[in-house]
């Protein structure tokens, strides 16, 4: 692959340290979250994780759709990533909820995600390592 763009971000500290972007526009603290016995005081790698991938798929639907000639423009992208104990380890699962506009019919919209799942680059990561479950509201 040839990297059109690299982020670089430097974490200090773990989960309960710091995160900042090369470029200044990512800082922030970090925090475990209560549920996994912190006291919640920052934002989480599951967090920065959900937002990422939620907003790189809404990108991917919205190509897909401009490709197809169907507006999704007003459509939303949630995703929910859990996290949990996995063999030895910890693993993720993720759930994306994707609610298209009423003008947009279910078997045009279930293609259309279906085809955002073939673009997008998170999904690309994660497909075949994690879960993820595709659910259109």
């Amino acid at each position: 692959m040839d990297a059109l763009y690299t982020a670089v971000a430097t974490a200090t500290h773990g989960r309960d340290g710091r995160a900042v972007s090369s470029d200044g526009r990512l800082d922030l603290a970090l925090g475990t979250p209560v549920e996994l016995g912190g006291n919640g005081q920052g934002t989480n790698p599951e967090q920065l994780f959900a937002a990422g991938y939620a907003a790189c798929f809404s990108s991917a639907l919205g190509l897909v759709g401009r490709r197809a000639k169907v507006d999704v423009s007003e459509a939303s992208v949630t995703a929910e990533v859990g996290i949990g104990k996995q063999g030895e380890g910890f693993g993720l699962a993720v759930t994306l909820r994707v609610e298209l506009p009423d003008t947009v019919d279910a078997a045009t919209g279930r293609k259309l995600v279906e085809q955002a799942h073939q673009v997008c680059p998170y999904s690309n990561a994660t497909r075949g390592n994690i879960p993820v479950d595709l659910v259109i509201e």
